[in-house]
């Protein structure tokens, strides 16, 4: 057993990261257990050639592929989607794709506006100084006054669209669709001693350079210099809880596999939208036998994934290839509800570039469009480098019964449970789907693709992991208030994707640092009553 903290963090990543340092200033004593460790950025694949296959193995985002020692296994058998988690110090920031955008307003509003789902307890507006926080502390570029949005702006210029965004932005403008720079958090000039994009490639991987941003070069320096104590490698069992049923703090294994109590007198989950329930329903106690904060049954419930099937074409010209970042622009045509589509809710289209080399190959060998032997570099040179993608990102809407539960039989290698996936797509989303496909499809032939494939299977490429504490007013439809706090636990937070109430059909990691930066002015405005 150690000290008693004043809190707690569990989880390093987008919304762990975020929230540690905006309570710094508070100069209580912080700490939060990550169960990863620190990446070395010449360790990232982007400094050797074999990044592509390093993409697939030791830096893959699929836990089960992956099989790193601070990784968990999913089982994921009963679901269409795989997950993708990533443990370390910035979790899954190190290895996404960096596009940036915001849940619109009527994300939060979809039950008035629609009459489906629920409304958030917050709006956008609630969240938009925290949104500006953000992209100032991330370091966002992108292009003010998108008349999707309401009016804001980004720190620097957006990154540029290159010869596949340029041809997309044409065809839109002939089409007369909403298309846009899309904001990503990546470096378009100098920025807080983070050098610009030199259009090296192969994001996903992680950054050598520094140019995209993770929380461990962001906010993790900073909150560690004001002085938030980061433990690594620390894998978290349990949260226990006290007869008074407040959290006294949480049960892990350190680096040598012993079993450390760290007592606090605020606990704050952070280990995103499976880990957190995960951790949650693993915490039974007399007082709570089903998992703790459970009382709604919710804990684990309304798991959103973001279907996000993508089309591919190839043209005659040559096109970006891998170099650059991944996405180039979105459109927003076809996000907000029109009933006349066959669905409620909409869709983001996404842009973005082509793979490297040995993924041009192996993708061709397996379709059959890439001969082995004698043809083989001929087809190279019809294919490589003239490949682009749309991605359809999908509004989940929730259903209980898309849910996280602990598996019965499968462990990690310190024998905890397991998390299990249980979902399916619905009728809407499934219609939405196809709605998209084909929209996709229509423009990718429109900008002159003499060759389009369709991948459904890539249900869950982004790893989006939402919905499954959700936030809420009243305690039997919701597993935490409206600033974060567990209407079961009053010294219990939540302030990662686990808190969505609805998905919305864009990336969701600038709307979850949004939400932990006001969870954590929550707290500070509270601090003499905030158990109350």
């Amino acid at each position: 057993m150690t000290d008693p903290v004043d809190i707690l963090i569990i989880g390093s990543g987008a919304s762990g990261g975020a929230f540690a340092w905006s309570m710094a200033d508070t100069r209580m004593r912080i700490v939060c257990l990550e169960q990863g460790d620190w990446v070395k950025p010449t360790d990232y694949p982007a400094n050797g050639r074999d990044w592509e296959a390093r993409r697939y193995s030791d830096s893959d985002i699929l836990p089960n592929r992956r099989q790193l020692p601070a990784d968990y296994p999913v089982n994921d058998d009963n679901s269409i989607t795989k997950i993708a988690t990533y443990n370390a110090v910035g979790g899954g920031t190190v290895h996404y794709a960096a596009h940036f955008p915001r849940l619109h307003p009527s994300d939060f509003r979809v039950k008035s506006l629609d009459g489906v789902a629920e409304d958030w307890p917050i709006t956008y507006r609630t969240l938009e100084p925290f949104f500006t926080e953000n992209d100032r502390m991330m370091g966002i570029s992108g292009m003010a006054n998108d008349p999707s949005y309401p009016e804001h702006d980004y720190p620097m210029p957006p990154i540029p669209p290159g010869r596949s965004g340029t041809r997309f932005a044409e065809t839109m403008n002939r089409l007369g669709w909403h298309w846009w720079p899309s904001a990503a958090a990546i470096a378009t000039q100098e920025y807080e001693g983070r050098a610009a994009c030199i259009n090296l490639g192969h994001c996903l991987p992680g950054c050598a350079q520094g140019a995209k941003a993770s929380t461990d070069i962001t906010y993790w320096p900073q909150a560690i210099r004001s002085g938030v104590e980061l433990r690594t490698n620390c894998r978290v069992r349990e949260i226990t809880v006290g007869p008074d049923g407040m959290a006294t703090g949480a049960i892990y294994y350190d680096r040598d596999g012993q079993e450390v109590f760290q007592p606090a007198h605020v606990v704050v989950m952070a280990a995103n939208g499976i880990g957190t329930p995960r951790l949650l329903l693993n915490s039974t106690s007399e007082r709570f036998p089903n998992g703790l904060a459970n009382s709604s049954d919710l804990v684990g419930r309304n798991l959103m994934l973001h279907p996000w099937p993508v089309v591919q074409g190839w043209f005659h010209e040559e096109m970006d290839g891998q170099r650059g970042p991944i996405v180039s622009l979105w459109s927003k045509q076809f996000y907000e509800t029109d009933l006349s589509r066959g669905f409620t809710r909409g869709y983001m289209l996404q842009f973005g570039r082509g793979p490297g080399p040995v993924g041009e190959a192996q993708a061709g060998l397996e379709s059959g469009r890439m001969p082995w032997g004698e043809g083989h570099h001929a087809a190279m040179r019809r294919y490589h480098h003239r490949r682009a993608h749309i991605g359809v990102a999908c509004d989940d809407l929730p259903e209980q019964h898309n849910r996280i539960t602990l598996d019965p039989h499968l462990k990690d290698s310190h024998g905890i449970p397991a998390p299990r996936i249980d979902y399916t797509l619905s009728p809407n989303t499934a219609a939405m789907m196809e709605h998209g496909i084909a929209r996709a499809t229509e423009l990718m032939r429109e900008a002159g693709a003499h060759t389009t494939t369709v991948s459904r299977e890539i249900l869950n490429y982004p790893g989006h992991l939402l919905g499954t504490c959700r936030m809420g007013t009243n305690p039997a439809t919701s597993v935490v208030n409206e600033w974060g706090r567990s209407h079961d636990v009053r010294n219990l937070f939540v302030i990662d994707g686990s808190v969505f109430v609805t998905g919305g059909g864009v990336n969701p990691t600038s709307t979850i640092q949004a939400i932990a930066l006001y969870i954590a002015n929550e707290m500070k405005q509270r601090l003499d009553t905030l158990f109350d």
